[in-house]
């Protein structure tokens, strides 16, 4: 990846960190192929910022190594417009990361993004701005509100865009339902509402990452009309609908917390063994004979601290690792031993219940317990124990 001659490796975080400036608003351009277009969208950006936020904002264009040599043209531009930074990515592809990468340089406490190839109104902007100055923490440009639609669309094409749509509000309803206009590729975020949040974008529709992950409170929406392409080729393909489908999915089982639960579970199943040893050992009539509820508790704290400690090295690493400090590590373990604890009396109850009421072995009754508890305590956790309060 090169930057105005600087070179950098790519790397798989894709998070967004805090930056210090004077910069209002960092505008992200990503291209592939937009020679044609790239320098009349630069000027007319320029003559609008210009008026609104003069010496505030900075232009990114982030380019895929296009063979038109995009990159190149936008970089002799540089002379011209001193607010421009041209990224030339000749290690990675895709709209959604040439979008996050940009933001990863930009310093602006607003971060944006805009289509290179003149489909969307730049004139929009100044609409999207007065959003943000009024409070908003995402503001959007809509084809489906108030002053929005599209200008020589097929029937096809308006079906295909519906039917994603459509089918985004199925598999993703709480955050495809946030906006009207899910779709949309020019928006305006504040650079605060994605920090701490790891977005892994999959094709070309990095808004869907934006409200499933960032932090976002009021939405302002605005109304434009998608223009049809002057110049250039359009990049809409069948695989990126496939991209999209996968997005969506991987987006879901992601906020789902899908594979931290897994992880949570395999820690789980490790406590379960400490559990059932130590029950075994202080119950069972041929050894400690001590009574089931005394012998449950003890047994239970033990899997506690064992669940704990694999749980702040594996399960929740990422967010241990921004909260490193004894003083934290303590607070966590606090938290997750209150949080189990009322799964311990959950358990107990539920122990109690199969092995009195449903007459169950006294260890299948303790392992269907530990199951409706793992449950409880794993959402809890995630929401009290390691969330992240680094922002």
């Amino acid at each position: 990846m090169t930057l105005d001659g600087l070179t950098s490796t790519p790397t798989d975080n894709l998070s967004i960190y805090p930056h210090h400036d004077s910069i209002l608003l960092s505008l992200i351009i990503p291209t592939y192929k937009e020679s044609g277009n790239i320098s009349s969208l630069l000027n007319k950006l320029t003559a609008l910022l210009d008026d609104i936020m003069p010496h505030k904002y900075e232009l990114i264009v982030v380019d895929d190594d296009s063979p038109d040599f995009t990159w190149k043209i936008a970089l002799a531009l540089t002379a011209d417009y001193p607010q421009l930074k041209v990224i030339r990515r000749t290690e990675e592809k895709g709209l959604s990361t040439a979008v996050i990468r940009g933001w990863q340089v930009a310093r602006g406490e607003i971060l944006g993004v805009i289509d290179a190839d003149l489909q969307h109104p730049p004139e929009t902007l100044i609409n999207l701005w007065a959003e943000i100055e009024k409070g908003a923490d995402l503001a959007v440009a809509s084809r489906h509100v108030e002053g929005g639609g599209v200008s020589d669309w097929s029937v096809i094409r308006r079906f295909l865009s519906r039917g994603a749509q459509t089918l985004g509000l199925i598999i993703l309803p709480n955050v495809i339902g946030k906006v009207s206009d899910p779709m949309s590729g020019y928006f305006l975020v504040r650079r605060r509402c994605l920090i701490g949040c790891t977005l892994s974008p999959l094709g070309y529709k990095i808004l869907i990452e934006v409200l499933g992950r960032g932090k976002i409170g009021w939405i302002g929406e605005v109304g434009y009309v998608f223009q049809e392409r002057q110049e250039g080729e359009s990049k809409v393909t069948k695989t990126q609908y496939i991209d999209y489908i996968r997005h969506l999915i991987r987006l879901r089982l992601s906020l789902w917390q899908f594979t931290r639960f897994i992880r949570f579970g395999i820690v789980g199943f490790s406590g379960v063994f400490v559990d059932m040893t130590v029950l075994y050992l202080l119950s069972d009539p041929s050894t400690l004979a001590l009574p089931l509820t005394r012998s449950k508790i003890i047994a239970a704290e033990l899997a506690i601290l064992n669940n704990f400690f694999w749980n702040d090295t594996w399960t929740f690493k990422d967010i241990a690792q921004k909260q490193p400090s004894k003083r934290q590590k303590l607070k966590r373990l606090i938290k997750f031993n209150i949080v189990c604890l009322g799964g311990l009396i959950i358990n107990v109850l539920l122990l109690n219940f199969f092995f009195n009421i449903f007459s169950l072995n006294r260890y299948l009754a303790n392992f269907l317990a530990i199951a409706v508890v793992t449950i409880w305590n794993f959402w809890l956790n995630l929401k009290l124990s390691w969330r992240s309060t680094d922002i």
